[in-house]
């Protein structure tokens, strides 16, 4: 099926399940579906089975978007607190369309959660709460973790109670868009039908001896490879070593288990120069599960003693707090917990963390293969052979799942029947109802104004500051999430731009702009301890600011936390730790809200 068709099939309103080989564009017919959407301002949910996926999408993990978190099963207590949490209750309750992507990494149980939250959050028996699904990915590629002793047939979400109830339309992508060369495609081609022939195996051997980089990614299908190897860099680079070790309270057993599942490991050793990824998700802070970097510096800190800086590949630069991974009895009370830096060394990944990234070059040892899929995976991140080093593959590396196999051949026929009842058909009036029904809007000039804002950025400056990048959106008109998409940040990135932005121009403020402001302005503004957005800019800092309501709680937040002087509420340059703020005000706002909240008070 060709993208316009699929893109004809999403607007309808029904619910789809978008698939394809490695490089079809299904992340390119998300986005582009995303955009339509939100120049005819319609609420969408942007989620992902992984960090690393969510990414893409700049979007979060369905895990945190729905509030399953990692639990198998659900009780009525669990449901009734996660619609107590208004922060959770008000995004689902607004959000009218919500794309998984990376499907194929959901396990079915966890599928059948999130049609479960839906229901009782939205109050409706219909499926996934009556919001239109669009799930996307590739079943080949490798399914998600599962308990011991469960099958494929247990863990795929095409295999789940919630996928049958959704009646998921099939949109199989036929086109190829990430393989630049024909014969890296006809070799995953020919994998993808368990057809492999001599002439591709001989390829893939040739390719073991090609010059490559020697700052290249490297993809093993064992943690014990991807450790040696890092192990090797770290040692190889000169500096000090900056040790940090995890801290675990509670159950021995449950921290035995907390401590084998978390990525991040006991004793952290870091030195500058570092390639790191990190392992858990904080979009809040900016960075999540699969985020690659490197560490510039360490920083002094009075509670943790030091911290690393991380610089991100987008340029990004942040120091890196402790996270806290817990297991939680019914009553949301921790009885095991594990506190550590979230990040472990990348200069070499397993292949099962490559899923959803595109290589330019790699160099992969598929020779210990054990699960049916990982070649496949392994090979499909990179654009050409050119950019293949193979050291080497055993017989499994060629193979995947029967179970998924069959349901492929399944999907192809499906998505061909599909595509002769929409190709040719009139869908205009389909798409408007669904629009309408959906509370946007569909008045041409309403749109083409939405959609002029939407447009990523046009002849900006390729040496402009990321700063700047963010200050040129904005003056078009983007708001942040607008902005956020655009540019492939997260929201609070974006939000600390602005906030920089905002000093800037505050600074460079004259006296005579400052008597322009009325005398009411400046009572209230004097009275609640908050600015005016309209002092000094150059920019209009106005259309972002929050309402009266969340300013004057977020200072009385403020002035409670200051209030108490507790040193764990606050950073070693005496700002105040948003996660002290979020308590103070009971969970009611979100870090972002806070965070720009702040920027004015």
């Amino acid at each position: 099926m060709k993208q316009s068709t699929a893109l004809n099939i999403l607007k309808s309103g029904k619910n789809v399940f978008l698939t394809g080989s490695a490089g079809a564009g299904k992340t390119y017919t998300l986005n582009q579906y995303i955009q339509y959407l939100k120049a005819r301002k319609v609420p969408v949910a942007v989620t992902a089975s992984t960090g690393i996926a969510a990414t893409h999408m700049n979007g979060m993990t369905i895990h945190t978007w729905s509030g399953i978190g990692i639990k198998d099963v659900l009780t009525d207590h669990d449901l009734k607190n996660l619609k107590d949490r208004k922060y959770l209750r008000d995004h689902i309750e607004k959000a009218q369309v919500l794309i998984i992507d990376e499907i194929s990494m959901l396990h079915a149980r966890q599928l059948d959660l999130v049609n479960q939250v839906l229901k009782y959050i939205k109050d409706t028996d219909e499926p996934f709460g009556g919001m239109q699904v669009i799930v996307a990915g590739d079943f080949f590629q490798l399914p998600p973790v599962g308990k011991s002793g469960e099958s494929n047939r247990d863990k795929f979400a095409f295999m789940s109670a919630a996928w049958l109830e959704a009646g998921f339309g099939i949109c199989y992508l036929s086109e190829q868009h990430r393989q630049q060369d024909n014969a890296l495609n006809v070799i995953l081609n020919e994998i993808r039908l368990g057809q492999i022939s001599q002439n591709s195996i001989k390829t893939l051997q040739s390719t073991q001896q090609q010059a490559l980089d020697a700052d290249i990614t490297r993809l093993f299908t064992h943690n014990m490879d991807v450790d040696q190897i890092n192990e090797q860099h770290l040692d190889a680079l000169k500096g000090k070593a900056h040790h940090f070790y995890a801290q675990t309270e509670g159950n021995e057993k449950l921290v035995m288990t907390l401590t084998s599942s978390v990525r991040a490991p006991q004793d952290l050793v870091l030195k500058k120069g570092a390639k790191v990824m990190f392992v858990k998700n904080n979009f809040e802070e900016g960075y999540i599960n699969g985020s690659l970097g490197e560490v510039i510096g360490f920083i002094k800190d009075d509670e943790f003693g030091q911290l690393p800086e991380v610089k991100l590949r987008d340029g990004t630069k942040m120091v890196v707090s402790p996270a806290e991974w817990s297991i939680n009895n019914e009553q949301g009370k921790a009885i095991a917990s594990f506190k550590q830096i979230p990040l472990r060394h990348a200069w070499a990944i397993t292949v099962h963390k490559s899923q959803g990234m595109t290589l330019e070059a790699a160099e992969i040892d598929l020779t210990q293969t054990f699960e049916k899929g990982q070649g496949y995976v392994a090979l499909s991140r990179l654009k050409a052979l050119e950019g293949l080093r193979l050291l080497g593959f055993n017989q499994k590396a060629l193979e995947l799942d029967s179970l998924a196999m069959k349901a492929d051949q399944r999907f192809q026929q499906l998505s061909s029947e599909a595509e002769s009842v929409w190709q040719d058909r009139d869908t205009t009036l389909v798409h408007d109802d669904f629009i309408k029904k959906c509370g946007g809007t569909t008045d041409p000039k309403d749109i083409a104004r939405y959609e002029k804002r939407l447009k990523q950025k046009s002849g900006a400056s390729i040496s402009a500051s990321t700063l700047e990048q963010t200050r040129e959106l904005y003056e078009k008109g983007l708001d942040i999430e607008e902005i956020a998409l655009a540019r492939s940040l997260t929201i609070a990135t974006v939000i600390n731009h602005l906030a920089k932005l905002y000093e800037q121009a505050n600074s460079k403020s004259s006296k005579d702009a400052k008597t322009k402001v009325t005398e009411v302005k400046k009572a209230n503004a004097t009275e609640n301890n908050i600015k005016d957005a309209s002092i000094g800019s150059e920019l209009n800092f106005e259309r972002i600011t929050p309402q009266k309501e969340v300013l004057q709680a977020v200072s009385r937040a403020v002035k409670q936390v200051k209030k108490q002087n507790l040193p764990e509420s606050f950073n070693e340059d005496g700002s105040i730790r948003l996660r002290s703020l979020v308590e103070a005000l009971n969970g009611e706002m979100s870090y972002n809200d806070i965070r720009l909240a702040l920027i004015f008070i």
